[in-house]
């Protein structure tokens, strides 16, 4: 289908096309492109004649956040452009890391973001090209868009559009598991871009499984965190109703902890924004707070009881909205 030409003054804000989670590739490989999955934030990179606008997958502008991803907008040459991607943070071993990344992110004020830049970079890998020179590159098939971003030849020391691969899937993902990588994502060669879509033209598989949730409430903990957080009481979305999923307890350091306390603190309510599920042992010391906040866990299996098994916090989710938390398979 020919492009379409877009008369705007400023680039339209596309909402980012998601994927679904599914545990074993297409059974037939043909028609289909695999990307290597990254750990980090979902962005989309605004290019326009007055400079660069990053926004989050919720559509918060975090520019600020990230100066070092400024020089983008000297590499693409003045034209125009809308970047689909993901901000990562690399670790000791030159891993994309979650954890590390958390130290980037609700960065408001600009001399702290200038220092952490230096400490703690990011990287924006470049995944996909919605619009390009006055051109809307939605209903393009995902081979084309693809093949004119790996066109624009983007490669910095703070970007660059890795390779897909249209083959040898099972390969890609045995080797994200060795090079510690988050997993693989399919993409239908043929699919156009579907805004705010969580569509089964794109299927993500992950090595770990990861939860987001929602933060219901919070129980004190013993000894020395008795007047602090314990553990979470978390949740996610069915519909209008906030789902309880369990109490996550590790995987907190205690700036995290600290961090969590003074923004649950002026979240507290007096019942529980839980639909139902909580046991009443759970309740007893239960700290209610408005279902604000946004976190990930990671866990080993859903129980019977609908209940998350060993699940470890990961940290929060700024880029996410409560109402978005759906139960991952």
């Amino acid at each position: 289908m020919a492009a379409t030409k877009l008369q705007r003054k400023h680039l339209p804000r596309i909402a980012p096309m998601l994927a679904q989670t599914t545990k074993s590739l297409p059974s037939d490989e043909r028609g289909w492109a695999f990307e290597f999955k990254w750990d980090g934030v979902r962005a989309l990179a605004y290019l326009e004649s007055d400079g660069l606008r990053v926004l989050s997958r919720s559509g918060r502008v975090v520019t600020s956040a990230y100066p070092e991803l400024q020089g983008l907008h000297a590499a693409m040459h003045g034209s125009e452009a809308i970047l689909d991607g993901e901000i990562v943070a690399l670790d000791e071993r030159g891993l994309p890391s979650f954890g590390v990344l958390q130290a980037r992110m609700n960065v408001t004020r600009a001399e702290k973001a200038r220092r952490l830049a230096l400490e703690h970079p990011v990287a924006f890998v470049v995944f996909d090209l919605l619009y390009l020179d006055g051109d809307s590159l939605l209903e393009a098939p995902y081979w084309k868009r693809r093949g004119l971003l790996q066109s624009l030849e983007l490669s910095g020391t703070n970007w660059h559009a890795p390779p897909f691969f249209e083959k040898d899937g099972a390969e890609l993902l045995r080797t994200s598991r060795e090079q510690g990588l988050e997993g693989v994502v399919c993409k239908r060669l043929d699919s156009p871009y579907l805004p705010g879509r969580r569509s089964g033209d794109w299927l993500k598989i992950k090595h770990e499984r990861v939860q987001e949730v929602v933060i219901g409430g919070w129980r004190p903990g013993a000894g020395r965190r008795s007047r602090g957080i314990g553990s979470l009481l978390v949740g996610f979305y069915e519909g209008r109703n906030l789902v309880y999923a369990g109490r996550v307890g590790a995987g907190f350091n205690e700036e995290a902890l600290d961090d969590l306390l003074g923004r649950l603190t002026s979240l507290e309510r007096p019942e529980s924004p839980f639909a139902e599920g909580v046991l009443r042992a759970e309740a007893r010391d239960a700290h209610w707070v408005e279902p604000r906040l946004v976190g990930e866990v990671r866990f080993g299996e859903w129980t019977a009881g609908g209940r998350l098994r060993q699940p470890v916090w990961r940290g929060l989710r700024s880029d996410k909205r409560p109402r978005e938390v759906k139960r991952e398979i």
